[in-house]
């Protein structure tokens, strides 16, 4: 069982910047695929970042592209996802995910889920 705790949200101005971390316990870190989520109130959870096991193929929804980065560091059992040029669109509920599987993981599949940690853009 992997235990997944996010954080690092809060209210930032569009064009700003905003790093949120996932801290992961439990299982090999390093053994499962990595992602984030996103999800406005009453709408689908949104696919964001994927990263696989090693960090060296990462993936991202065309909407983020370029202005957010999502990392690892196994050592620290931490996944992060850096964004940069913030814009009021991007304000959502960010959620951690693992999975064995990187197809899982970029699907949104049952895995593993954090509680979620909210990121607000004001404009």
């Amino acid at each position: 069982q992997v235990h997944l705790e996010e954080s690092g949200g809060g209210l930032v101005q569009a064009g700003g910047s905003l790093r949120v971390s996932c801290a992961a316990s439990g299982r090999a870190f390093n053994n499962y695929a990595m992602g984030w989520f996103r999800q406005l109130p009453g709408k689908e959870r949104e696919f964001v970042a994927a990263i696989d096991w090693s960090g060296t193929s990462t993936y991202y929804a065309d909407s983020v592209k370029g202005r957010f980065t999502i990392s690892r560091d196994n050592g620290a059992n931490t996944l992060s996802l850096q964004m940069n040029s913030l814009k009021p669109s991007d304000t959502a509920v960010y959620y951690c995910t693992a999975d064995p599987f990187l197809v899982n993981v970029r699907s949104g599949g049952p895995g593993h889920w954090g509680q979620g940690t909210q990121v607000t853009v004001s404009s």
